[in-house]
């Protein structure tokens, strides 16, 4: 069955992003003089601007800061309702917005600070999608 939803479209910056995924690997830029990591990929530091980054290895874990059950799906999402949108949390410390697969869409069962970790979702022949379930 074709995917028909809609799908990110990579940039010159984002494009590693994406191809680590494809790999099943998640990568994150990380400045390489302050040594933080950051995301969404940018050709800068946001913290101390600097340009010196470099494409790292993250582990795909996280923590699970805050989320909303979604029953009223966008357009082509709606056999997926109810389903997890969520921000998490990656142990490195970066923030990123993404869904959340294998628990239920239940308050009940998604307490503050679930561990997670990263699924990579082939939705296409070009394209996986980091989902995060819990650890």
């Amino acid at each position: 069955m074709p995917y028909n939803k809609p799908l990110p479209q990579a940039t010159p910056e984002t494009q590693p992003f994406w191809d680590s995924l494809k790999r099943h690997q998640m990568q994150l830029q990380r400045c390489q003089d302050c040594r933080e990591f950051y995301f969404y990929p940018r050709p800068f530091c946001p913290r101390c601007y600097s340009a010196n980054v470099a494409w790292e290895d993250v582990s795909g874990r996280a923590t699970l800061e805050t989320y909303v059950i979604n029953h009223r799906a966008a357009p082509r999402f709606e056999e997926d309702a109810p389903y997890v949108i969520a921000v998490v949390t990656l142990a490195e410390g970066p923030r990123m917005m993404t869904n959340l697969v294998g628990v239920d869409p239940d308050p009940g069962k998604l307490p503050p600070d679930l561990a997670l970790e990263v699924v990579y979702d082939d939705v296409t022949d070009e394209v996986t999608l980091p989902k995060f379930r819990p650890a």
